[in-house]
């Protein structure tokens, strides 16, 4: 069928554009950087029209925008707390509003902080499970709400923390335990509806907040490269054709998959 071809344009600049994803819409939540910022760009170079999700950072995201559309694709920022309701529908009525439709779902948005099981708080374990884990339901309950009948993708961003647990993480892992679940049921839910559920668990990768964390050149960072067989931590850009495949027609037969994206490391 001429829905399952793979087109290739050639752009004026000489790279070539691959359109699995012409006409389709996606939301990235907390894309304004690092993973969500690459996946975005990613599934704009794919045809998509994207959604620029962010909490806070909206010069970060508008550069996002900026990228995409001076490429020659269609992208709009939306400011949105993906652990409150109110801002998961104004997220979605936006994105209705822009671009009439909605494919795909990318959640994204997290937050993470590292620290001896002493110093865990409450505060902190509710930071963390409300936009970890409670925000990965609300916007994939409103995404039910904007699925057309051909149904869509949601592409969870779990961890590979969830296979090999790091030390003074244990919120943080327990979050992402809690998607690597909502993943695998929701899928068995959600797979009449013709709603695709997948996660990609990445490994170690070079973003903001890691080197913000003081992660980077650190013996942490030496210690996971040197158990990771590609030897190097990831970036950005290595997540983002996994999630572009998870959008596309080309994974039509995969739901309730984890997919580890580390190097190998474990």
């Amino acid at each position: 069928m001429i829905d399952d071809v793979l087109i290739i344009n050639n752009q004026r600049d000489g790279s070539v554009e691959m359109s699995q994803l012409r006409d389709k819409v996606a939301i990235v939540t907390g894309a304004s950087k690092g993973i969500g910022a690459g996946i975005a760009k990613g599934l704009a170079t794919a045809g998509a029209a994207v959604v620029v999700n962010y909490a806070s950072s909206r010069e970060d995201a508008d550069a996002v925008v900026d990228e995409i559309v001076n490429s020659g694709g269609r992208a709009i920022a939306v400011q949105g707390d993906v652990s409150r309701a109110a801002d998961v529908r104004r997220l979605f009525d936006e994105t209705k509003k822009a671009f009439g439709a909605l494919h795909v779902l990318v959640n994204n948005a997290g937050v993470y902080q590292f620290s001896p099981l002493e110093f865990v708080t409450e505060d902190e374990f509710h930071r963390e499970f409300n936009t970890n884990v409670l925000g990965v339901i609300l916007t994939t309950q409103e995404a039910l709400k904007h699925f057309g009948p051909d149904g869509g993708s949601v592409i969870n961003i779990g961890s590979v923390a969830t296979l090999n647990p790091t030390p003074m993480s244990v919120v943080y892992t327990a979050t992402k335990g809690a998607v690597d679940m909502i993943t695998r049921v929701l899928a068995r839910e959600l797979g009449s509806r013709k709603i695709r559920v997948n996660s990609i668990n990445p490994g170690g990768v070079d973003t903001e907040g890691l080197h913000r964390m003081g992660m980077m050149r650190s013996d942490l960072e030496k210690q996971m490269i040197a158990v990771t067989p590609l030897g190097r931590f990831g970036q950005p850009d290595d997540i983002a054709p996994i999630a572009v495949f998870l959008a596309s027609a080309d994974s039509g037969w995969m739901t309730g998959e984890t997919v580890a994206a580390s190097g190998g490391f474990r």
